[in-house]
């Protein structure tokens, strides 16, 4: 099998909502954006005004937290595992697993600016296989990767059906 990595793409966070808090009756803004797309590692989340531009999380008034799963779920801003408030932030999805992003500002997260977003292993481009014409040959993902907390984290389509599940019943 000879399944090639793809490049990496850049996401515009929101698409044209950018990274702000969510109007009182878009409060799914987040969520809705996160599930229409994919992720894979090597990827990266932005909020650029221009989605060329390799500026991200393009933001005034604001701040990007990465946070533990326990701190998105209760907006807990106290302990975030990086934080940023420059205005323009670039996150690079370098690890499969789950990332939680949350708004620094004291209750935007509570009004739904958060996000949370699944990162599948590497982009793998579909080829024909030799004498089968647009036979597309399956791309084995990557082994398992560590994460930051020592713990060996592996993303199988079980395990990533069952988060979609889950987020699609808790909504």
């Amino acid at each position: 099998m000879n399944g090639s990595v793809e490049a990496s793409k850049q996401f515009k966070v929101g698409d044209h909502i950018g990274w702000q808090q969510p109007g009182a009756n878009n409060t799914e803004v987040y969520t809705q954006w996160a599930t229409s797309k994919r992720f894979h590692v090597g990827d990266s989340l932005c909020d650029c005004r221009n989605i060329l531009s390799t500026a991200a999380f393009e933001y005034q008034n604001d701040s990007v937290l990465v946070v533990e799963k326990w701190d998105y779920y209760h907006c807990n801003i106290n302990k975030p595992i990086s934080s940023f408030d420059d205005g323009n932030t670039v996150i690079n999805l370098d690890r499969p697993g789950l990332f939680y992003f949350i708004s620094g500002v004291p209750d935007h997260c509570k009004k739904s600016q958060k996000l949370m977003i699944q990162v599948m292993g590497l982009h793998q481009r579909a080829e024909s296989s030799p004498g089968i014409p647009n036979t597309p040959e399956v791309g084995l993902a990557p082994g398992p990767h560590p994460s930051s907390s020592g713990i060996v984290v592996t993303v199988t389509l079980t395990s990533v059906f069952l988060a979609l599940i889950l987020t699609v019943v808790t909504m």
